[in-house]
């Protein structure tokens, strides 16, 4: 990461905010038209995190989690990056897949590829916020979907940004439905060369 990016102004950090919060408003319309169900989104963090702390982020290193990793192409290369507890994949495949509540036990290819496509979905919905805001045409990549214990999920995500700074800038959003059955973070974490770009695009420099 750069050097400045402990050094954000309030005025990009409410630049970044904003573009958060409208991807975040398009990704939960989106996901609540796919399972109609109501979704609450909590207001976009953005934080710059040292990276051996965002494990804490979603309840800390141990917490067994799916994670949906999409890398995004062009000007502003970048990550994305949606978990959800395990409990709460579960709960989703279930509602995604027609079944019982409780019926999903493991993730087999069918429910896997169930929610990559969510991840797909949601990104897709986050990066055409960006593009509105930015002018700055990104593409996500093929998704990858792992289940493992956060800390280990993440380190691989952050493991090419930790060699260009100890920080990650990152943009979350946590997604709720009304009976708590299903809880997911969004995390967008910029390329260090892209931050610069997104911000000087939305005109704060």
């Amino acid at each position: 990461m750069s050097d400045d990016v402990a050094n954000l102004s309030v005025a990009q950090m409410d630049a970044l905010r904003e573009i958060g919060n409208v991807g975040a408003g398009n990704s939960a319309t989106a996901l609540s038209q796919i399972i109609n169900r109501r979704i609450d989104m909590e207001v976009p963090r953005v934080s710059v995190v040292p990276l051996d702390d965002v494990p804490e982020l979603v309840g800390g290193p141990e917490v067994m989690v799916v994670g949906v990793f999409l890398r995004v192409y062009g000007k502003a290369p970048s990550n994305i990056l949606f978990l959800l507890p395990k409990e709460s994949a579960f709960y989703l495949v279930d509602m995604l897949m027609g079944k019982k509540h409780g019926e999903t036990m493991t993730l087999d290819f069918m429910d896997q590829s169930a929610l990559m496509e969510i991840g797909n979905i949601l990104s897709g919905a986050y990066l055409n916020a960006l593009f509105n805001f930015t002018n700055i045409s990104l593409l996500p990549s093929i998704p990858a979907l792992a289940m493992d214990m956060a800390g280990a999920i993440l380190s691989v995500v952050l493991v090419q940004l930790g060699q260009m700074g100890d920080h990650a800038l990152v943009i979350e959003t946590e997604f709720k439905t009304e009976d708590d059955g299903i809880k997911g973070h969004f995390f967008l974490v910029p390329d260090p060369g892209s931050l610069d770009k997104i911000l000087s695009a939305v005109g704060v420099e």
